[in-house]
């Protein structure tokens, strides 16, 4: 295939973007830019005039309406928290304050169990058709675990609506890839993997594919000498403790496997894989010093 191979990159949601473009089109920059900006402003709740943060203020028991991408990333993260049978929440928005994974500060010991235990008695009611959506008693939303795949797929569609079909598009770590590269390659990358991990690396084609992975080591908290990690589980609003250093899912959406790897990083081994094979994605899970790899994954890797 003729063409070749521009590099660009940018900031978003504390992170940054870098995108692999076989002979872009002028305003190829500009268009992630603007979808990428898009999401922050409706879904980070880092911003105060965001539309989560306006969500999260409003009076429980208030419907609210929602822009179309904002009821688009909910209605996704509601699916998976039921296919994952609550395993995956995008209400747990008070729970990650209290430990400080969110915008508040972090607190200098863990919370009492009574306060997590609150935090997450709380839900989202969605009407997905009339665009809107409440929250009760403590809830608030909390759309960190798929914001950031989201991002990636909404650049995309901007990308391809615009002409362009053949790239690679990471957010964060998130990877989204079309078509292929000049020399008639798909895009290849490798998992990502924990630091210090003895597993061989793996290496994946991305041609109409996404890639995101959850993992123990991005961020913590350490409290009285224990290291607390950043994903908790909404059965009980406190980080997990299952030994799982990371999980990474392929999708042709790269929305629905930043929520799976979260949600299957909260199950396990066991079930996280059992739930992986149900649903037939393709995940790579390291656990402790064991990896484990979906039935999809093998017969993607065939």
């Amino acid at each position: 295939m003729a063409g070749h191979v521009v590099q660009f990159s940018g900031a978003t949601m504390g992170t940054g973007w870098t995108l692999s473009a076989v002979s872009p089109p002028p305003g190829t920059a500009e268009l992630v830019q603007a979808a990428l900006d898009r999401v922050v402003a409706q879904m980070s709740q880092w911003e105060r005039d965001s539309d989560i943060s306006r969500f999260n203020r409003a009076a429980p028991g208030t419907w609210q309406r929602l822009p179309p991408e904002f009821a688009r990333v909910l209605k996704a993260a509601l699916t998976v928290a039921e296919l994952s049978q609550g395993a995956f929440d995008p209400a747990l928005g008070t729970a990650v304050d209290l430990w400080g994974f969110g915008p508040a500060p972090a607190p200098d010991d863990a919370p009492a169990e009574a306060m997590t235990t609150a935090a997450i008695a709380g839900g989202i009611d969605f009407d997905g058709p009339g665009l809107r959506a409440r929250r009760n008693a403590s809830a608030r939303l909390d759309l960190s675990g798929i914001a950031k795949g989201f991002g990636a797929d909404l650049a995309a569609e901007h990308l391809l609506a615009g002409g362009l079909r053949h790239f690679l598009l990471e957010v964060g770590g998130e990877l989204r890839g079309h078509g292929i590269t000049p020399a008639g390659q798909p895009w290849w990358v490798d998992i990502e993997r924990p630091p210090q991990a003895r597993t061989a690396p793996l290496r994946v084609a991305l041609h109409d594919l996404s890639v995101a992975t959850s993992g123990d080591y991005r961020r913590w908290l350490d409290t009285g000498g224990q290291r607390h990690i950043h994903t908790l589980d909404p059965r009980t609003g406190r980080p997990v403790t299952n030994a799982v250093r990371s999980v990474t899912v392929l999708h042709e959406s790269c929305m629905m496997a930043d929520a799976w790897a979260t949600a299957l990083t909260v199950l396990g081994p066991a079930e996280g894989m059992a739930r992986a094979a149900r649903q037939d994605l393709a995940v790579h899970m390291i656990a402790g010093e064991e990896e484990y790899l979906s039935p999809a994954l093998r017969a993607m890797l065939d």
